[in-house]
């Protein structure tokens, strides 16, 4: 009978430490969750292009044969190249551009052509750039002209791009071309000449590739 005594005794003093014991345990502590931040976009030029535009074509001042006129000539074409993004936010670039005069003219450049570099500063989906290099002319000249075909000169522009999607983006673009002097023969055997140079703007639009890490676009 002590001994049962004694056993009930000892299990009542454990029960009544074990709530002690509990409470005597730090409580756990609370931990708030991160607020929700969305993903700002990383925009990357790297990559290959192709695309196309659409613009005018206006002869330069000294580009005007026996008074005629400097209206402008509606143009469209075709562009290629590659970019690539260093530094961080500077972009060079490679681009071959063709475009396609709309002219009946017998003095009048029909087509024109460039490859060129260029080098932009980007600022998110923005890339405002400059460009230049060699140029090349399909002239139709005649009637004691310089001869018809391709013409050399060199070109300069600039313009602004914009990234719309990963995979597009469109552009606003001065370029200028200049193939030297075209000299000619009158009937009477007087001699002259003029500039062959045309400024053109054009509005263009690119697809580009996205070729894994080293695509153009951007990416969340």
């Amino acid at each position: 009978m002590k001994k049962l005594l004694l056993s009930t005794a000892a299990l009542a003093l454990v029960a009544l430490a074990a709530p002690a014991s509990a409470a005597d345990l730090a409580a756990r502590p609370y931990t708030k969750a991160p607020a929700y931040a969305p993903a700002t976009p990383i925009y990357n030029w790297t990559g290959f292009y192709i695309g196309g535009h659409i613009g005018g074509a206006f002869p330069g001042n000294d580009n005007n044969l026996l008074g005629g006129s400097n209206d402008g000539t509606f143009m469209g074409g075709v562009q290629g190249g590659y970019d690539y993004q260093f530094a961080p936010n500077w972009v060079f670039g490679l681009e071959a551009n063709y475009s396609f005069l709309s002219t009946s003219s017998n003095f009048d450049n029909r087509g024109l052509g460039s490859v060129t570099g260029r080098l932009g500063y980007t600022w998110g989906p923005a890339l405002l750039y400059v460009k230049g290099g060699y140029a090349w002319a399909d002239s139709r000249f005649t009637n004691g002209f310089a001869g018809d075909g391709g013409r050399d000169g060199y070109t300069v522009g600039g313009g602004l791009e914009y990234l719309f999607t990963q995979n597009w983006s469109g552009k606003v673009e001065y370029q200028y071309y200049d193939f030297g002097n075209v000299n000619f023969i009158t009937p009477t055997l007087a001699v002259g000449g003029f500039k062959n140079d045309e400024h053109t703007i054009k509005a263009g639009l690119n697809y580009r590739f996205n070729l894994g890490n080293f695509g153009a676009g951007f990416v969340q």
